[in-house]
């Protein structure tokens, strides 16, 4: 692919690197000039100096072959800039990262694909492995749902138990789903109704409610 990064920050930064390893060709934009020289004598890619807002920026940058431009600046206003921008210049798929969520919904308008604050995501991942630890894990879906990863332990309520035995007996909400398990020696199942959960397995839970210590107790996590 032929990916325009705009910004080599915190997050441009390792952004170009897994890009440039994964053999796309990659031109970054960056402003500052001390940014852009490290930028550019760390990877095998073009980097060119100057302002992203400025549609000729992104014309030099080839942003008529352009597959995606990828704006990661720590400015909100910057990146929906370069978003219409890449729109007029007709880029495919045009993605920012967000700062302040208020104005996820103004990128959206626009029609950028959006990605919330790295640094915010990584804060609260981080409260979340301290809060739950259990929690191997997890995405977000929409206000509450949640899809996580979680180890069952020994002794565990549903260890030994089907997943149809498990609803039956009301172990298992309705609205709590385990959708995949991971084992050791057995690979990745997609379970059944006459699947038995062990100690040891690895699953993949979704949770409409999110997971709750009501939900998490049932595996053997009883976390205070």
């Amino acid at each position: 692919m032929y990916l325009i990064v705009v910004g080599a920050g915190n997050i441009g930064t390792p952004l170009i690197q897994i890009a440039t390893e994964g053999g796309n060709e990659v031109v970054v934009i960056e402003r500052d000039e001390r940014k852009a020289t490290e930028a550019a004598e760390a990877f095998d890619c073009l980097v060119i100096n100057d302002d992203a807002t400025v549609k000729e920026t992104l014309s030099d940058a080839g942003a008529d072959r352009a597959d995606a431009v990828i704006s990661t600046t720590d400015q909100d206003a910057t990146n929906i800039m370069v978003g219409l921008l890449a729109q007029e210049l007709d880029v495919p798929y045009v993605v920012s990262v967000v700062h302040n969520p208020e104005h996820m919904s103004l990128f959206e308008q626009i029609g950028v694909h959006t990605m919330e604050n790295p640094q915010r995501l990584i804060a609260e991942y981080l409260y979340r492995s301290v809060v739950r630890p259990s929690i191997v894990d997890y995405m977000e879906i929409g206000e509450t749902a949640e899809v996580f990863e979680i180890t069952v332990e020994p002794g565990a309520d549903i260890a030994d138990q089907t997943l149809e035995s498990a609803a039956t007996s009301g172990l298992l909400p309705e609205d709590v789903l385990i959708v995949a398990i991971s084992r050791k020696n057995g690979g990745l199942t997609t379970p059944r109704g006459d699947t038995t959960i062990r100690a040891g397995d690895l699953l993949t839970v979704y949770a409409a409610e999110g997971a709750t210590a009501s939900v998490t107790d049932v595996f053997g996590h009883h976390e205070v």
